[in-house]
């Protein structure tokens, strides 16, 4: 087994390469745009520093490990009315928490600690809000609403069915942009302002650690971290240690969150749709992040925002729901997972992710128990 970090990986920039530097927008554009439209983030300074750990990224795995938004913090963030001072403290505290993690041997630990039943009951709960979420898109904007879930669902089914690159996420942010351009004309250059320190208030770090904390934590260190690893040796036959993603998680988290960024992590569902789309070396990332750089120093104006209809907004995260819930009923136990669920809809993302904790370390012993005291019932007892 080869590291990627020891065996230098050489970057490539050819048409392969920029097809899959595209295969992860799918996800990042619906959940930045969202956050974007229902808080008071810069949207110029999210891209920007998306774009630059992209390209850092790539140089530094040469692999196409792509950077996405910490989707239990985006659904919340969009699910409720989060400030960006309480979203900034998440940043924070999480990056510091994977920047230590890095250190050590203590994923190994981490990953026979939280049960894979868990992460994908956080993982369906986020679908859950996630489609809850979407009809606050849908009122006013009905038609666009459906024409962008009969494109996305068109395409889940062609994917399937023909094994072919699922790209309608990007072809409902084409058709949004230019039906958008056509109604309200083509925005002019736009260059990045001066960022804004968003420094946190004491108060804003505990509501931080659990509202946005809490539920982040166990699918970062499960998906972003442990799946992704795993899946560099299946792609590519290449170590890529856990321990170093969570650095890259907590640096990136540290260095962007005061200065306007969102928290970010890796992604083994985005590292998929890089290599489906055709990315085979870090350059992929170099081009996604040029991309992102020039589209935050010259073209996020806030314009942008408005330019997408709200029902098209509503459509994208549907698309994003099927992407999260497609992995979270891959469970062992479909009663914690399905639990978590319902908790997180109807009571939180934390108070869902304790319960369902201790019910994955509860239902096993309980189960263990009966099936102790069954055997020691006599023949013919009810």
């Amino acid at each position: 087994m080869v590291n990627s970090r020891e065996g230098k990986v050489p970057l490539r920039f050819n048409l392969s390469e920029l097809a899959g530097s595209f295969g992860d927008y799918g996800t990042i554009i619906p959940l930045v745009l969202a956050m974007a439209a229902v808080s008071d983030l810069d949207i110029s300074y999210i891209f920007l520093f998306f774009g630059i750990w992209f390209a850092i990224t790539g140089l530094y795995y040469r692999l196409p490990i792509p950077i996405e938004p910490m989707k239990a913090v985006a659904v919340i963030v969009i699910a409720g009315t989060l400030t960006a001072g309480e979203i900034a403290a998440s940043g924070m505290i999480l990056g510091l928490i994977f920047l230590a993690l890095g250190f050590g041997n203590v994923m190994a630990v981490l990953d026979r600690w939280i049960p894979r039943s868990v992460v994908r009951g956080i993982q369906l709960g986020l679908a859950l809000l996630l489609l809850r979420s979407s009809a606050t898109f849908l009122i006013g904007n009905p038609a666009f609403f459906l024409l962008g879930v009969a494109i996305i669902v068109s395409f889940f089914f062609l994917a399937r069915s023909f094994s072919i690159p699922d790209i309608s996420a990007l072809i409902v942010i084409v058709l949004a942009a230019v039906i958008g351009i056509m109604q309200l004309g083509l925005p002019g250059l736009h260059f990045i302002g001066p960022t804004h320190l968003a420094i946190p208030r004491l108060e804003d770090y505990g509501i931080a650690l659990t509202d946005l904390v809490a539920p982040q934590f166990g699918l970062t260190i499960a998906n972003s971290i442990l799946a992704t690893a795993l899946l560099s040796i299946d792609l590519f036959s290449r170590e890529t240690p856990p321990k170093y993603l969570s650095r890259t998680i907590g640096l990136m988290n540290l260095t962007t969150v005061p200065f306007g960024g969102i928290p970010m992590c890796h992604g083994a569902g985005g590292y998929a749709a890089q290599y489906r789309f055709g990315a085979r070396t870090g350059g992929a990332n170099v081009i996604a992040g040029v991309i992102f750089i020039i589209f935050a120093l010259f073209f996020a104006s806030p314009e942008i925002l408005t330019l997408i209809y709200p029902g098209f907004y509503g459509a994208l995260l549907i698309f994003v729901a099927i992407e999260l819930g497609r992995h979270g009923i891959r469970t062992d136990s479909y009663p914690v997972t399905i639990l978590i669920a319902v908790l997180a809809l109807i009571s939180g993302m934390t108070v869902a992710f304790l319960i369902g904790l201790a019910a994955a370390y509860l239902l096993p012993w309980l189960e263990k128990k009966y099936r102790g005291t069954s055997a020691k019932d006599p023949p013919g007892q009810d």
